[in-house]
Order: structure tokens, then C-alpha cells, then sequence
């Protein structure tokens, strides 16, 4: 296969991928030492053989090439562009460049809307749609070392190549059965800035905390707020600067300075000194000096929160089951089960509530829940039957 590495031959490859139909894309990239992936190959092959003018890899380390053709043809909308699971793949994309490939294909969602089950790997796709295998014995290598080995060069390539078959049947059986439409309102949420960007003031909220002490919720926040700033301004992994029970660590001992700072079991030792000791204690006196009326409120979760009605959301489960294996369709796409404690509880601003899922889901989830439908056994089947008007 082709490696591109001038921005001319990445050029001329994009303005042929644009006369066609569809463009099968991939990624490879390393995460575990940075904070944003740093992008090390792009695959990309259009409809026809194996060829090498028909997939490709493009190679963004070599210096002077730059992906801005690749780009123009992500804002060409007149030509599908098609992943597999791909919200790694566009947040690089995203951070690299501000910019989304539209149209957007993802076969993961498409799989999972045509009953291949949550979250069908790609391997899995290949096997039960091409009857192939996939070779996945480079998945762990070091993509960021040159030159790449035939066998990396064969894995990758790989990625794109079967992937026009699997979006090819997808596509088709999407058409047949009326659920585009289904998989282009997943796809919104995967093509909005809001998903990959992290505000360093919210990311405390990712954090799992047992407390009713506002206070102590203030500190995480603040020292949560320090280490995702810091993370991002270095281009680090945030659990290089600290981890998260050495967070908690903090947040409870409260040290006050450097001698304290010393005394923590869990703190790495880069952290006892330099900007993120400053950073640590400025984070802690920050939270100690929130007012108490502006401190975090202490949430619980889960059921403990809501009044949930555990026999309903016990009915609703059931009820999520049955529709999804009649219609085909994976459950995790409609519902998760604090969406059902939620609507057993009362709640109706779901999205298991609206556009297709209502369909599938929702319209009879909200009748059951108001006692105007029972749930019957049929053989092998749970319907939905009217409950008579007791009144």
C-alpha cells in the first residue's frame, strides 16, 4: 500500500477521494503520555480494490506535510465520511484543526441501531458482515516510531479496507428498515464542540465523592479546576499531575504548606514541589475560602436521590428488554438504567422520552408508567396490554 507523505500527494488522493461517494477513515495515535492524543498515521481508502490508489496511509509526522486537503475534504458534503467508533478519531480532529467530517458515518452506531448489540467492535463487524478475520496483532505497537513494519503498515490499512463492506451493508439495511434517520440523531452528540471540550471548573464532576460536607466539595473542585488547567496547559496526562485519590488525599487532610504537603502518602513526588505544589495549596486555601452558600451541594446518587418506585423501574427494565430484542436494536442506545430509576421516579425530561427511542420505548414506557398499560407474557414474547378504566 501507499504511504503519503507530501501534502501534494495528499492533495491529489483528496480531490480523487471527492468524486466518490464514500471515504473509509481511520487513526492511529498515542495517549499515554500526553493529555491530547498526539495523531501518528491516517488511513483512508474509497470504494474499489486494494490497490494503492484506492487506500492509503497518510503519515502527519513527517515534517512539512499538512493535513488541511484532508480537511477540505471533511467539509465536502457531498461525500460520506465514515468511521468505526469514531469519538477518538474526531476529538484529534477537533483539537488539531476545529473541524468535523460531514456527513458522518459511524458503523458502531449503525451496528448497534441494526441489531449487532452495545458498542460491536470492528473485528466483530468484519467476521459477521465480510466473513473475514482481522489481523489485530499490531493493536498495541508504538505508532509513533519510524519507519512503520509491513505487518503495522498491513494493520492499518486493514482498518479502512474492510470497513467499505461493513459501512456498504450497514448503509443498505439502514435504507431498508427506515433508521437513518435513528443513527444521524446519535451522530449529533459525536459532530458537537461540547463533547470534547473539558472546562476545568466542571471537571470535579467526573470525580466520585461519599461526603455531605460542602466544603470539602469546594476543595475538590478547586484542586480538580488546578489539575485539568494544568494538565491541558503542559500537554500531560492528568494523573501525572496527581491521581485522584491522592485528590481525595488532599481534600481531607487540607495541608496548609510545603511541610504538610511532604506528609501525603499518595502524592507523587514530582507534586511535593515546583508549580503543582504552589498550585495544590493556592487550590486548597481557594477552597477553604469558599462562602458557604457557593460551596458544591452534596449529591446523592443514584436511587438515593429520586423516589424511585423500584417495582416500576423493575417493569420498565423489562419492558426496555422486550422492545429492543423485537425491534433489534441495543438497549444501551435507548436507555441505561439510571434512565430508568429517573422515569420511575417521576421524571420525563429523558431522551428514552423523544424521536425514535418514544417510538421503540418511550410512548409505552410513560403509559406503563402511569398504570394505563400491564406487561403480559406471550410465549416467548412480553407485550403491552390496556389496563380497563377502574373508574
Amino acid at each position: 500500500m501507499k504511504t503519503i507523505t507530501t501534502t501534494q500527494a495528499l492533495e491529489e488522493y483528496c480531490i480523487r477521494a471527492a468524486t466518490f461517494p464514500f471515504v473509509t477513515i481511520d487513526t492511529e495515535f498515542l495517549r499515554e503520555r500526553t493529555y491530547y492524543s498526539k495523531l501518528c498515521l491516517v488511513q483512508l481508502a474509497v470504494p474499489g480494490s486494494d490497490d494503492e490508489e484506492d487506500a492509503v496511509l497518510v503519515d502527519p509526522l513527517v515534517d512539512g506535510l499538512s493535513l488541511e486537503p484532508l480537511y477540505d475534504l471533511f467539509r465536502d458534503e457531498s461525500v460520506v465520511k465514515v468511521f468505526h467508533a469514531a469519538r477518538q478519531d474526531l476529538e484529534i480532529f477537533f483539537v488539531e484543526a476545529g473541524v468535523f467530517p460531514k456527513p458522518l458515518f459511524d458503523t458502531q452506531v449503525a451496528a448497534m441501531v441494526c441489531g449487532f448489540g452495545d458498542q460491536a467492535g470492528y473485528e466483530t463487524l468484519v467476521r459477521k458482515i465480510m466473513r473475514e478475520q482481522v489481523d489485530k496483532s499490531s493493536r498495541f505497537t508504538d505508532w509513533s516510531r519510524r519507519p512503520l513494519t509491513d505487518a503495522q503498515k498491513i494493520y492499518a490499512v486493514g482498518d479502512v479496507t474492510h470497513l467499505r463492506g461493513v459501512y456498504t451493508f450497514l448503509a443498505e439495511e439502514l435504507e431498508r428498515s427506515g433508521r437513518a434517520g435513528w443513527v444521524q440523531e446519535e451522530l449529533k452528540v459525536l459532530t458537537s464542540s461540547a463533547t470534547y471540550i473539558i472546562e476545568p471548573a466542571e471537571a470535579w464532576r467526573r470525580l466520585k465523592t461519599r461526603t455531605n460536607s460542602g466544603q470539602f466539595l469546594a476543595i475538590v473542585r478547586e484542586l480538580a479546576r488546578f489539575r485539568e488547567s494544568h494538565a491541558q496547559g503542559r500537554n500531560v496526562p492528568r494523573n501525572r499531575v496527581f491521581k485522584d485519590d491522592a485528590l481525595m488525599e488532599l481534600a481531607s487532610t487540607k495541608p496548609a504548606n510545603m511541610n504538610d504537603l511532604s506528609r501525603s502518602r499518595l502524592l507523587l513526588r514530582e507534586a511535593r514541589r515546583g508549580d503543582i505544589a504552589d498550585g495544590i495549596l493556592a487550590a486548597i486555601k481557594a477552597g477553604l475560602a469558599v462562602p458557604k452558600d457557593q460551596q458544591p451541594s452534596p449529591a446523592r446518587s443514584g436511587r438515593e436521590k429520586l423516589q424511585v418506585n423500584p417495582a416500576l423501574a423493575d417493569l420498565l427494565r423489562v419492558l426496555l428488554k422486550a422492545r429492543c430484542e423485537q425491534e433489534k436494536v441495543a438497549q444501551k442506545l435507548i436507555a441505561n438504567a439510571a434512565d430508568l430509576d429517573a422515569m420511575a421516579a417521576g421524571k420525563r425530561d429523558i431522551a428514552a422520552l423523544s424521536g425514535w427511542r418514544a417510538q421503540v420505548f418511550g410512548d409505552d414506557a410513560c403509559l406503563l408508567c402511569d398504570g394505563k398499560v400491564a406487561l403480559v407474557a406471550k410465549g416467548a414474547r412480553v407485550e403491552t396490554i390496556p389496563v380497563p378504566d377502574a373508574s
